[in-house]
């Protein structure tokens, strides 16, 4: 083990190891199974995701405030690259490094040795108790608002913003924790799909089941990501006031507000990128 990390564990992450906000018990875990350690091996592999087959830009990651905060994203490419690219981004960019709690679907701890990753990476299936008590531990949360509607949209509606959940709303009303919208450009074409296959997907139990652009010409090969560029933009922290228990629409006028700014970013990033989809 001490061999493996000598080779996995560089300058770059030891540091970044080192400087983690957070407590962990006698195991090295935290109060919601997350294993500081295992989530900075993972880098290893998702550092050169993100620095050499995305090329990943990053740009306003300053504004992600210390302590408590609720990072909202667009979601789409069917597979949940975009939270690992905006996870990677705050572990490696971040001043200091923070290692984001991903509210993850409840269908994920049905994966085999998935899940098992994703817990001690510190994801965590998105309920509201749970998601509380990170917050007012102080930990940052990534929420990704339009759930399975964004991760299984097809090319054609790639950056079409689907219908929001209020859910982050509530939780920010309630705890007082700023958000920060992040506009995520590159996921949506990393694995373009041209059909979702409802009907299929409920007999197997899945959210969604799409037709990669490629089949059948690449067979299984057309689910593995194509390297399109990645643009993060991250907002202004945005501050909101009033009840958790406020009416329907009282908090739909707000979460309009952050769908708005996110639209904003993920329109800047668009606008940044140009056609150098493929390109450096």
């Amino acid at each position: 083990m001490d061999r493996i990390d000598e080779r996995v564990l560089d300058d770059e992450l030891r540091s970044i190891l080192e400087r983690l906000p957070g407590e962990v018990n006698e195991f090295g875990y935290d109060p919601w199974g997350m294993h500081p350690e295992t989530a900075v091996r993972t880098l290893f592999a998702t550092r050169w995701l993100y620095r050499t087959w995305f090329r990943t830009e990053v740009h306003g990651i300053e504004n992600i405030p210390e302590g408590r905060v609720l990072l909202i994203a667009n979601h789409g490419g069917q597979f949940p690259l975009d939270g690992l690219i905006v996870g990677t981004a705050t572990a490696l960019e971040g001043d200091p490094p923070r290692l984001l709690r991903a509210m993850v679907e409840r269908w994920v701890p049905t994966l085999p040795f998935v899940s098992t990753l994703f817990a001690r990476c510190g994801q965590i299936v998105g309920n509201r108790d749970d998601c509380r008590k990170l917050l007012e531990n102080e930990q940052a949360v990534l929420v990704f608002p339009e759930g399975v509607r964004g991760s299984g949209k097809t090319i054609w509606h790639r950056y079409e913003l689907q219908r929001f959940g209020l859910g982050f709303m509530r939780l920010a009303l309630e705890t007082g924790a700023p958000i920060v919208p992040v506009g995520v450009v590159g996921s949506e074409e990393s694995i373009p799909s041209v059909l979702d296959l409802k009907s299929v997907a409920r007999l197997l139990g899945a959210p969604y089941l799409p037709v990669p652009a490629t089949l059948p010409l690449l067979g299984p090969l057309s689910m593995l990501p194509l390297p399109t560029k990645f643009i993060l933009h991250f907002g202004e922290p945005m501050y909101f006031d009033g009840s958790p228990d406020a009416s329907d629409a009282e908090v739909h006028d707000q979460v309009e507000q952050v769908k708005e700014a996110m639209a904003g970013l993920i329109e800047a990033g668009r606008r940044l990128r140009g056609g150098r989809v493929f390109a450096r």
